[in-house]
């Protein structure tokens, strides 16, 4: 398992020696690092990852104030030389607080408790028996048949599944879903979507239809895509 994760950090040695660290963790895969919190808002606005590592007392706006302007958080691991926030932090759902200077195995331990609410999530939220799939919504968990998912759409922290007649909300990232989904059945054809191979009707001019909805493939995943369908023979 990996996970995507950035730094908002306005410390020049302070964002090196996270650099460091997480180039250290395998199941880490560094994505941006930003030193001031607005830049760091910004993509977080516009992208989807696991892990936000942020420090709090920064120019312009405080990582307190990041917090409070993102509706979909991702995992927030505070790194912040003094404990004041603390508290405040917790409020915001943060993760884990290191104190600076904090070392690499206190760094670590605070990776590692991710990871592990991480697979707890993946075990509980979608649970699988082979045809089907729980997903679990706001209220409750649904009972999804695989052979009746059209197409998934993501969108900053949710995921739309489209069935024949209605649609799923579900607050999770397009990699999780796709861990849970066979690889045979399944491929994301765009930053964006992932479809049913059985489910494609034709495609025109990298344009997949799926029942009355036009799907872009994207440029990143046309050599796979296009790969895929030849090998399962789909359109003959």
């Amino acid at each position: 398992m990996t996970l995507s994760c950035i730094i908002v950090e306005d410390e020049p040695l302070a964002a090196e020696k996270l650099e460091s660290f997480i180039a250290q963790v395998p199941s880490l895969k560094l994505e941006g690092c930003f030193d001031n919190a607005l830049e760091g808002l910004q993509f977080l606005k516009t992208h989807t990852i696991d892990l936000l590592f942020l420090d709090i007392q920064m120019e312009k706006i405080t990582g307190i104030q990041l917090l409070e302007n993102l509706s979909s958080k991702p995992y927030v691991v505070i790194t912040s030389a003094y404990s004041d926030y603390a508290l405040k932090g917790y409020e915001l759902s943060v993760f884990d607080y290191l104190l600076k200077p904090y070392s690499f195995e206190r760094f670590l331990a605070a990776v590692n408790k991710v990871l592990d609410d991480v697979k707890l999530k993946k075990g509980s939220d979608n649970e699988s028996n082979g045809s089907q799939i729980f997903i679990k919504t706001e209220y409750r968990r649904e009972n999804v048949h695989l052979d009746d998912i059209l197409y998934i759409e993501g969108m900053q922290g949710y995921l739309k599944i489209y069935l024949p007649g209605r649609k799923i909300l579900t607050k999770q990232s397009i990699k999780s879903m796709l861990e849970q989904l066979p690889e045979d059945q399944f491929i994301q054809v765009h930053r964006s979507y992932v479809v049913a191979l059985s489910k494609i009707e034709s495609i025109e001019r990298n344009r997949i239809k799926i029942s009355d909805k036009l799907i872009p493939v994207g440029d990143l995943y046309k050599k796979r895509f296009y790969e895929r369908i030849e090998t399962r023979q789909c359109f003959l």
